[in-house]
């Protein structure tokens, strides 16, 4: 299938794709009515919980209260503007998926010009893939920090020895947990954590103003009133390119829209007005869950943000890498007793936990769709499929926990992974337009839709210019 296929073509191609039973398939008679209203939907709601858990982690936990920091409450407004304006691209890339059956890795191989078999967007993720394994080290790195705070292992807390040991603990027992590579078991495992630390950062943000470090409605109320001090123009463009879905993210729920059954439920694209409603109602579905998983991931943000400007901002306090997370646990400690440290940990492991469990099967699906789309192997092949996702469940966190014992830098790991992010995302965003018309008009959306897409696309797409520019200029 070329990049050029015309929506007919794509409609004619997806009705081919189908294996009885298999998630990733069009099979005609899988075909389901979607649910009408959100009560009725939300029984079908999912790959937005996985997207939670992998958004709210160390980027999040460290990045989002370091940038609480050192901006105070001024730029509280800014979490919910850089968490939403992405939300539009997200869901463009999961309709494109609903109707054609197609992961985001194969949407992206679609746009012009190619370089041979693979679109410039395709090298473009290769790198952005390399750069992340640098970042998602730092997962590793982040959940092990906070595990040697709560249990140094009798070496101290953040010690060398103890973070390197729960390090290879952490890595083994997310291989051994996540093996078995069942959609089922992700989402579930993905939802406890998510509510988990939603529910435990929320507590922590709510306990403050009974504390040395209370807040004031009209903190909050200054933290929403649009102001942009020139000085911090640095500050935010690094929240809007740091916080919310990122690429890996957009393209991940692609998968985890197909897996969850949206696509096959819709049944092939043949056309028909029945085809139509259903896809649409189905794509419904799939907005309303994306709706739901913003809500999630920006109240935690938001909380992890309130925490840098209340508690440390004051204190003229920016700790960096994993000294934030000790910095906050024995700040908490001193304030609400030894059951406010250990509340704030479980808190920060239940966030990062989260993390590492999505993020490690999200990209296992990424970089295996990426080998069939070079000719490694047929993605049709539901066996080989599989196998190949499992491979990179296991590969991928060993080359995490290398790259994050080489380089021992958490802020700088997640730094390098979210500039290369940025960067790519633009490229995500591009696609986005593109793809949308690869679709047949009816299956589109409103003229609302069309508009948010343009607005949130033109951000992302100067955000990467403005990332790829420093990045050059650095």
């Amino acid at each position: 299938m070329t990049a050029s296929s015309s929506p007919s073509e794509i409609s004619e191609k997806s009705s081919e794709r189908f294996v009885s039973g298999d998630p990733y398939s069009l099979d005609p008679s899988a075909v389901k009515e979607p649910p009408v209203g959100w009560r009725a939907s939300s029984k079908f709601f999912g790959p937005g919980l996985i997207v939670s858990a992998s958004v709210v982690g160390a980027g999040e936990l460290i990045t989002a209260t370091s940038l609480g920091a050192q901006a105070g409450f001024v730029l509280l407004w800014l979490v919910f503007v850089s968490t939403i304006v992405k939300v539009a691209v997200q869901m463009e890339m999961a309709r494109y998926s609903i109707v054609t059956g197609e992961g985001g890795m194969e949407g992206y191989n679609r746009v012009p010009p190619r370089l041979g078999r693979v679109s410039w967007v395709f090298l473009m993720w290769a790198l952005m893939a390399l750069s992340k394994l640098i970042q998602t080290g730092g997962l590793i790195g982040g959940m092990a920090a906070a595990l040697s705070i709560l249990a140094p292992l009798g070496f101290g807390p953040l010690s060398p020895v103890a973070v390197t040991i729960w390090a290879v603990v952490v890595t083994v027992i997310a291989i051994a947990t996540l093996i078995s590579n069942r959609y089922g078991l992700i989402e579930n495992v993905a939802t406890f954590l998510t509510m988990a630390f939603v529910v435990i950062t929320v507590l922590v943000v709510i306990a403050l103003p009974a504390s040395d470090f209370a807040y004031t409605g009209a903190d909050l109320a200054s933290g929403l009133s649009l102001q942009l001090p020139l000085g911090a123009v640095g500050i935010a463009l690094t929240m809007f390119g740091l916080t919310g879905v990122a690429s890996e993210e957009i393209t991940a729920y692609t998968y985890w829209c197909l897996e969850k059954g949206y696509a096959r439920w819709s049944g092939p694209n043949d056309g028909s007005p029945e085809y139509r409603l259903r896809a649409l109602g189905w794509i419904a579905v799939m907005q309303k869950d994306a709706l739901v998983s913003w809500l999630i991931y920006t109240v935690s943000t938001a909380a992890f943000f309130i925490l840098g400007a209340a508690v440390l901002h004051p204190q003229g306090l920016v700790p960096e890498g994993n000294e934030m997370i000790l910095t906050l646990s024995a700040t908490f400690s001193g304030v609400f007793g030894e059951v406010g440290r250990i509340v704030f940990l479980l808190g920060a492991l239940a966030a990062l936990g989260s993390t590492i469990w999505a993020a490690i099967p999200s990209w296992s699906r990424s970089w295996a769709n990426a080998l069939s789309i070079v000719g490694v192997f047929d993605w049709a092949d539901g066996r080989r499929r599989n196998l190949w996702m499992r491979v990179f469940i296991a590969f991928l966190p060993i080359m995490w926990l290398l790259t994050f014992l080489w380089i021992n830098q958490p802020l700088v790991m997640i730094m390098v992974g979210g500039i290369a992010g940025g960067i790519f995302l633009a490229a995500v965003a591009v696609s986005a337009l593109y793809l949308r018309r690869r679709i047949e008009p009816e299956l589109r959306g409103g003229r609302f839709i069309h508009v948010a897409l343009i607005v949130s696309s033109l951000a992302i797409i100067a955000l990467g210019i403005y990332s790829a520019v420093t990045a050059l200029a650095g």
